[in-house]
């Protein structure tokens, strides 16, 4: 939804999401360009936390100070990082090992290495977990593993959050890396079994909504046109179909109805004016399965 059409309390949520959205975006496509390297990841963190909670811990930056894990302070912290003075060989070490190709090593654990380092330096004042989940598509997608950014572990480390934290800090406490290695090659297994429940899921919508539109008569082409807007947009209003179609009013106002009466289309507002259509069934196929709906 447009930032407007959002309620106040959640618009700094919202801010988040576009953030996260654009960081990525932008910086899949400076790997076109720029290898992985921490300059990528500088950029990319001054996008995600520009305008947002956190604003103020210089964006693009990193760290001049001494942070830490958990606790109030330094005295009752969980894990203390290594101090910022300590940072510029340990960040320079993590970005050669990324292209080191003497190390024979595959690229799936090099990933998960590079994670917990990335994590354990804790380079930026804040965003270093969406910043090191970043880098793991980051990794794969700079050394041709995915060609899209379609595998995210974001879900999965959420969920197993304790196990998650767990293991990073059994790898700092008692060295022991290959618990940690065993715990992410897991997270990518599972990311990739859902991801592909996923893509099943919308292949098979697709299918659905199809046999739909042919139903539209005339009105056909103009549908499969919408329908391809709503995978990209799947909230909008007639003024948005209008704007994007390029169609009078009244024609995507019949073409919103003509959806809503075959339940492509769901009206979210329950107003006569300033409506909003949701591509519902799309959007619940990307639910947390644990959501309250």
């Amino acid at each position: 939804m447009d930032e407007e059409s959002i309620i106040p309390e959640r618009r700094n949520d919202w801010r988040e999401v576009q953030n996260y959205v654009r960081a990525m975006n932008t910086a899949i496509e400076k790997l076109n360009t720029l290898p992985l390297s921490l300059r990528l990841l500088r950029q990319t963190h001054e996008i995600l936390m520009t305008g947002v909670r956190g604003k103020r811990k210089t964006p693009g930056e990193f760290r001049r100070s001494q942070n830490w894990i958990g606790g109030s302070s330094l005295a009752d912290a969980v894990f203390i990082p290594p101090h910022h003075e300590d940072m510029a060989d340990l960040l320079s070490d993590m970005e050669a090992f990324w292209h080191n190709e003497s190390i024979h090593v595959p690229h799936l654990i090099r990933c998960a290495l590079s994670h917990y380092q990335f994590e354990t330096i804790h380079p930026f004042l804040d965003g270093n977990g969406r910043i090191g989940r970043l880098l793991i598509t980051l990794y794969l997608v700079s050394h041709g593993l995915l060609a899209k950014p379609s595998l995210y572990l974001s879900a999965h480390l959420e969920k197993h959050r304790g196990t998650y934290y767990d293991a990073l800090t059994r790898v700092r406490e008692s060295h022991d890396i290959g618990h940690w290695v065993r715990f992410f090659l897991q997270a990518v297994v599972e990311t990739a079994e859902s991801g592909k429940g996923t893509f099943q899921n919308i292949l098979a919508l697709r299918q659905e909504m199809d046999r739909k539109i042919v139903t539209l008569g005339r009105r056909a082409e103009n549908g499969r046109r919408l329908i391809m807007l709503l995978y990209v947009t799947p909230a909008i209003t007639v003024n948005s179909v209008a704007e994007r179609l390029g169609l009078k009013y009244y024609t995507a106002n019949q073409l919103v109805s003509a959806f809503t009466e075959l339940e492509i289309l769901k009206e979210a507002t329950g107003y006569q004016r300033n409506r909003i259509f949701i591509f519902q069934n799309y959007v619940d196929i990307f639910r947390n399965e644990n959501e309250i709906k």
